[in-house]
């Protein structure tokens, strides 16, 4: 088992792709050190930020015992969690089979329901104009992802059979179902997998992390132009 004597810095902000990295985290048990990276004032554009994370999104991570001992930034959250799963050996499984289903999982949560839960909430939240066609464009694809995910989780505990990264992965997205206009009763083997998901109480230290920092989009005009105006630059 790889020890972690040196932390490693989390550059993060609490929202759904943040947690997924808290989460692992504080799974493995090991040292980390958290800079928070305010994307409501604009922290994701520091030249210092994007020499690790080019995209200007977080999560990302600098581990300073990398490979070969020598540190190494990661971003993408997706990546992180693959990255540590493969470091740590634990919650990403060696066996191909197994590791298979964890990356189908992952990567259809990178894919689909986060970019789709993402744009339902903001449709329906944010959107300065109430439209109609993309309110219900993305609170149905939502809805189709989370019947996905019911589907699957009929007889299985977890996602790929075992806890693993693609729980964590998806896990953040489904807290916020009623502002993606989604109600959990009408997936009872998903409402089954959340509530247990939610009581582990690594977990709930993950999702802890940072919240009092955490801003209130809808009373922050500036904080939405930052986050919802972005271009090239």
């Amino acid at each position: 088992m790889t020890t972690q004597t040196k932390p490693i810095e989390l550059h993060y902000w609490p929202t759904p792709n943040g947690w997924k990295i808290s989460i692992m985290l504080e799974e493995l048990g090991v040292p980390y050190d958290l800079k928070l990276v305010n994307i409501g004032r604009g922290e994701q554009f520091a030249p210092s930020f994007l020499k690790i994370a080019p995209n200007n999104r977080m999560p990302a991570i600098v581990d300073p015992e990398g490979p070969d001992g020598e540190p190494i930034s990661v971003f993408e959250s997706g990546a992180i969690l693959q990255y540590l799963g493969r470091k740590f050996g634990k919650f990403y499984p060696q066996d191909e089979r197994t590791r298979v289903q964890v990356e189908e999982w992952l990567f259809w949560q990178v894919g689909g329901l986060g970019p789709m839960a993402g744009q339902a909430h903001h449709f329906r939240q944010y959107a300065p104009e109430k439209i109609e066609y993309g309110i219900n464009r993305y609170t149905n694809e939502v809805n189709r992802l989370y019947g996905v995910m019911n589907r699957r989780l009929e007889g299985l505990e977890y996602l790929a059979g075992r806890y693993s990264i693609a729980d964590m992965a998806s896990y953040g997205w489904v807290i916020s179902h009623a502002n993606q206009g989604q109600d959990l009763n009408d997936f009872p083997n998903l409402k089954r997998w959340f509530e247990a998901i939610g009581a582990r109480p690594a977990v709930q230290r993950g999702v802890e992390v940072g919240k009092a920092e955490r801003i209130n989009l809808a009373n922050d005009e500036e904080a939405q132009k930052i986050l919802f105006g972005q271009r090239a630059r």
